[in-house]
């Protein structure tokens, strides 16, 4: 791959995406030979037109239409400018019917993108040619969140409506079999206002010994084992949240220690201490997300933290803003700094770019995606250029 040097001096270059197979790989440049200039980053966007009503976790409260990229339905590509963020349309990977949330596999091969319909499925891209590898089921009703484990031979999905999580084996090609395992979440019981589990997201813990699953229906944030041979999964224990809280989004800060949790319905983030030999959470008190307490009502959605663990960042959906904190006491707690507007409407998703130095924020309902400079001695968010046009923005994964 080109060297450090060389992607500094070509970060500021554009050019035209010649495919996505470069988000598999790099080109390998042979001994003496001069190195290419830099491709532009690459954005997938992950869509969902349904109106969103009020805050529900996934942000649909049915199937809704087919998903519009703009392009037709499926999976809209952009590049990007890795010094500016500036994106440019670069097609779409059709015959992907809601696409509303994407991962990657491990190696960069494939895409996988939940189906966000009644009839919950998960599809299957291989990004070399975009051939569609298959669809299958996810064993339940408007999936929202997807993720690969580490080992790359097991995809997880949440179906929201229904309250489950599944666990799908992938082949050597990236391809999926039926599903190996659903788990419903039976209990405890839904929280205040709630008729059901919501299950909400599924994600590995950092050193790959549990699954974790956020229920927004009850509350509560479950650790599993998956078994590496059968597919399956095994409840090690679970911890509720304050009632009526909603989690919905956990992700960890990068010692592995500590987790912080978006809680939608109450409009708070929580700090919890990870035990990473047991798997269990201990929530600390609920912070604040910035967006005051008049005016519209807000649902936090998506929180990041940067690979230093020094900055936290927090998309609001309703207040329109992205919050940014300072992580202190090696990751123990979370001081809010301030909050700038994302300049759209109902930001479901942020992503950094590889390098962390831009920040993406996928706007659902304004169908815009806001590119910002992120300052890595600050984490100080500035807007970089007007936001993109992307109809039902609902993630971006962004890749070099």
């Amino acid at each position: 791959m080109a060297n450090h040097e060389t992607e500094r001096r070509a970060s500021g270059r554009r050019g035209l995406l010649t495919g996505l197979a470069g988000l598999a790989a790099g080109a390998t440049l042979g001994a003496g030979r001069p190195s290419a200039p830099a491709p532009p980053g690459v954005v997938l966007l992950g869509a969902y037109t349904s109106d969103l009503g009020g805050g529900g976790a996934s942000g649909a409260a049915g199937s809704g239409p087919s998903t519009s990229t703009g392009l037709g339905v499926g999976i809209g590509l952009a590049s990007y400018d890795r010094k500016t963020g500036r994106m440019t349309a670069a097609g779409v990977i059709e015959g992907v019917a809601d696409p509303s949330y994407l991962a990657l596999h491990p190696r960069g091969h494939t895409l996988y993108a939940v189906n966000e319909r009644q009839n919950g499925t998960v599809t299957a891209v291989r990004l070399a040619d975009r051939r569609i590898l298959g669809t299958r089921t996810t064993g339940g009703a408007l999936p929202c969140h997807v993720s690969v484990h580490p080992s790359g031979r097991w995809l997880l999905t949440a179906n929201y409506l229904s309250g489950s999580v599944a666990v799908h084996p992938i082949d050597a090609t990236g391809a999926l079999a039926e599903p190996s395992d659903v788990v419903a979440h039976l209990v405890p019981p839904p929280g205040p206002d709630q008729e059901s589990a919501h299950a909400h997201q599924i994600i590995t813990s950092p050193d790959g010994r549990f699954v974790l699953a956020v229920d927004l229906g009850n509350d509560t944030v479950y650790t599993y084992r998956l078994d590496p041979t059968s597919g399956r999964l095994t409840r090690i224990t679970h911890v509720s949240l304050a009632p009526g809280a909603g989690p919905r989004h956990l992700t960890f800060h990068p010692r592995g220690k500590f987790a912080y949790v978006a809680n939608e319905l109450d409009n708070t983030v929580v700090v919890c201490a990870y035990d990473p030999s047991t798997g269990d959470l201990s929530p600390g008190p609920a912070r604040p997300t910035g967006s005051g307490t008049g005016g519209a009502r807000n649902y936090p959605a998506h929180i990041l933290v940067g690979k230093s663990g020094r900055f936290a960042y927090l998309a609001n959906r309703g207040h329109n803003s992205i919050a940014r904190y300072a992580v202190e006491a090696s990751g123990a707690r979370l001081r809010l700094l301030n909050t700038v507007p994302v300049r759209g409407d109902f930001p479901r998703h942020i992503a950094f770019s590889p390098d962390e130095r831009l920040l993406f924020a996928a706007n659902q309902r304004s169908g815009s995606v806001t590119v910002f400079r992120a300052d890595p001695g600050s984490g100080r968010l500035t807007p970089s250029g007007a936001p993109y046009p992307a109809p039902g923005a609902a993630c971006a994964l962004v890749r070099f």
